[in-house]
């Protein structure tokens, strides 16, 4: 009962105001109050001021129930609130974050922005479980909204949203305000070489290719171009390349894999040999068996396309170089399938080199980017939407790292990996060994995989020098578990606690029974009976939906312009014999002019940083009200600070800087890339296509 002073902010997004009516409902422990208009024209980024008098006595405010009606015309008007803050006649501060759209004629209901668990001791955040959780009906809602749905052209595991479209929360400011999407990039470059190439010509000379994308060369893809055929480079890649995930230590050779020590004593020299050198933990192994019954299908530009399934053998010599010591094109030994070595001749190697690199480009591109970061995400988003409601500190905790996923991965699997997509365009896997090896892929992952610690004592790399992944990825994971363990120590009292939230639970069984299908094989836990368990749960969620998909994202561009260090396509079977490989075999065997155009655009996009970037820590929605979370958010950031400058310090003396896990590199989520086209860009691409078609015709 009587008046209470109401803040309301309208968000800065494009198009984030209305002209629709708004109203409000104060609710309390003892009831909820009439709605109440809040008369005001809402242009975005403002933050408006409104004295509201209530007659009833609805006591200490739980949440507030905001109303969007049709003012004057009857059009579909989106309104973005950034939070509502109420005053109460005694002068007690509630804090209701919002930071959502809403969507036509609506009511939402949010609350008061404590964080909240039902299970604990603590009476300033736990909530009583007698009491009825004002949010049980959005939850309800939120559950009918958010389902979990088997994507038609996708295969068992691969679980996603049936309806994104209608999630407008999720879909990205950029796209509100611009409608950006990679086909408005895609039809122009459809346009242009289809109009002004028609090239499905081999290239004429390797050179040739560093002409495509002249204008938006770095630092890094022009010494990639220039040292791409060293094999210390071929190596170094493994650890800290596009796809740093596939290298393991090796004790004992595959028993496909017959390499023998008098194979390969010319690159070990004299004073070892491949059984110390086994011995010793000095041999690593890169097996790309995935790719093994993997039909290649595919046909581009109406030729036929192959791919392979290499294993090579690496060796890290003295001077702590992994070198390439053997390389077998395929799962199954014999006359056919002969054991390339660096004593052969300069393009039998070269060609055996480039096959691994596609190879690569096929496993990073479908499971170590689709499968292990944007899908696992896409678990992570559903349940945590169909089991978090807005006031429990783990769905605080997480929100900023699942903004968009939603959105990003409907638009991946139009744009990119359905049928006919671009991947079809421009992989070998295309055509349906996309879906497969995407199958493939999400059996395969375990708990352990997606837990960077485990995952690289599980290969057995915690020692191996100039692993700058690991290193640098290994500070960030301690900086975010650090965070995590501050909150989850804050609003959880014990194990106990961790063990009688409900919510918390049906969280994580969600996860493991709709997203892993229950499969115990993947380790991938159906509950949590620990404080410390949840930390690395919660470590491992965020770990996973920012610094391991910068690390796997943003180098693209980099590593795979100078095209045949990581070709998408191969056009010749991988060669069955020594000593029949020339130059002109490999540009033979490497993708077209138009081939490579477009898979140059297509990575070259897919590094590019969102317009409206969050870097990781930044955290401009204020979801976490209390003093003590928001010091420990100041003190992440000071921590990522730190790291940040000891990364940049580092790479001062690297050959080639590692720059992906650099904090200020790293977005918080998954989130829309900036599918758009900078002014003149048509131009610019055809400017820089013509050189090199020049040079074909």
């Amino acid at each position: 009962m009587g008046l209470y002073k109401v803040t309301v902010a309208t968000g800065c997004f494009h198009l984030s105001g209305t002209i629709d009516t708004i109203s409000i409902s104060l609710i309390g422990v003892n009831g909820g109050s009439e709605k109440k208009e809040l008369s005001h024209l809402w242009f975005p980024d403002t933050v408006c001021d409104f004295d509201v008098t209530i007659e009833q006595d609805v006591g200490e405010l739980r949440s507030v129930e905001l109303y969007k009606d049709t003012h004057v015309f009857p059009v579909q008007d989106h309104w973005y609130c950034e939070y509502v803050h109420v005053t109460s006649p005694d002068g007690k501060l509630y804090q209701f974050p919002v930071y959502q759209w809403l969507v036509g004629q609506t009511s939402v209901v949010y609350p008061e922005g404590t964080g909240v668990v039902l299970s604990g001791s603590s009476g300033n955040v736990c909530a009583d479980p007698q009491t009825k959780n004002p949010m049980e009906d959005e939850e309800l809602e939120k559950k009918g909204v958010f389902l979990w749905h088997l994507h038609p052209t996708e295969v068992q595991n691969s679980f996603a949203f049936c309806n994104v479209d209608e999630l407008f929360n999720e879909q990205s400011s950029e796209l509100k305000s611009d409608g950006s999407r990679i086909t408005k990039i895609l039809s122009e470059l459809d346009f242009g070489i289809k109009e002004f190439t028609r090239s499905t010509d081999s290239w004429r000379e390797l050179d040739h290719i560093n002409m495509v994308f002249c204008f938006n060369r770095t630092k890094t893809s022009n010494e990639v171009s220039r040292i791409w055929n060293e094999d210390s480079f071929f190596g170094y890649q493994f650890m800290n390349g596009v796809n740093p995930m596939l290298i393991k230590k090796c004790i004992k050779l595959p028993e496909n894999f017959p390499v023998s020590s008098s194979m390969v004593a010319s690159s070990l020299g004299s004073s070892t040999d491949l059984d110390k050198e086994l011995e010793n933990g000095n041999i690593f192994l890169a097996d790309y068996k995935v790719l093994h019954e993997i039909v290649a299908n595919n046909s581009i530009n109406d030729r036929q396309q192959y791919i392979a399934a290499p294993i090579c053998l690496l060796w890290k010599d003295p001077q702590d170089q992994l070198l390439p010591i053997a390389i077998q094109l395929g799962q199954t030994p014999g006359k056919r399938t002969p054991i390339f070595l660096p004593s052969d001749n300069e393009w039998d190697w070269t060609l055996a080199k480039i096959w691994v690199r596609n190879a690569d480009f096929q496993v990073h591109q479908t499971v170590y980017y689709l499968v292990h970061t944007h899908l696992v995400a896409e678990k992570f988003n559903i349940a945590t939407h169909r089991q978090l409601p807005r006031n429990h500190p783990v769905y605080k905790l997480l929100c900023p790292h699942l903004n968009y996923t939603l959105d990003i991965n409907t638009l991946t699997r139009r744009e990119l990996f359905d049928l006919g997509g671009v991947l079809d365009q421009i992989m070998a896997v295309g055509e349906g060994g996309i879906e497969r090896l995407m199958q493939k892929g999400m059996q395969e992952v375990t708990y352990s995989d997606l837990c960077l610690p485990d995952d690289i004592a599980a290969r057995g790399l915690e020692s191996i020098p100039n692993y700058y992944y690991r290193d640098d990825g290994k500070m960030i994971w301690e900086a975010i578990e650090s965070f995590v363990s501050s909150i989850v120590h804050f609003y959880y009292k014990g194990d106990e606690s961790v063990r009688s939230d409900p919510q918390l639970q049906a969280w994580v069984n969600d996860i493991y029974t709709k997203g892993f299908q229950k499969s115990e094989s993947s380790g991938v836990p159906s509950s949590l009976e620990t404080m410390s368990s949840l930390v690395k749960y919660v470590t491992m969620v965020i770990f996973r939906c920012s610094a391991q998909h910068a690390a796997v994202k943003s180098g693209q561009f980099d590593f795979y312009s100078w095209m045949p260090n990581g070709p998408s396509s191969m056009k010749s079977p991988p060669p069955s014999a020594k000593g029949v490989t020339t130059l002109q075999t490999v540009l033979d065997a490497l993708p077209d002019v138009t081939t490579t155009i477009t898979g140059l655009v297509t990575v070259w996009q897919l590094s590019t940083m969102p317009k409206d970037q969050r870097p990781l820590g930044y955290y401009p929605d204020v979801h976490f009200t209390e003093k003590a979370p928001q010091k420990f958010i100041q003190q992440f950031q000071e921590k990522l600070a730190e790291i940040s400058w000891i990364i940049n310090e580092r790479n001062q003396t690297r050959r080639v800087p590692y720059l992906y896990l650099d904090p200020k590199n790293i977005e918080n989520s998954i989130s829309m890339t900036p599918y758009y086209l900078p002014p003149g860009f048509f131009h610019i691409v055809m400017d820089a296509l013509y050189k090199p078609l020049a040079l074909l015709s």
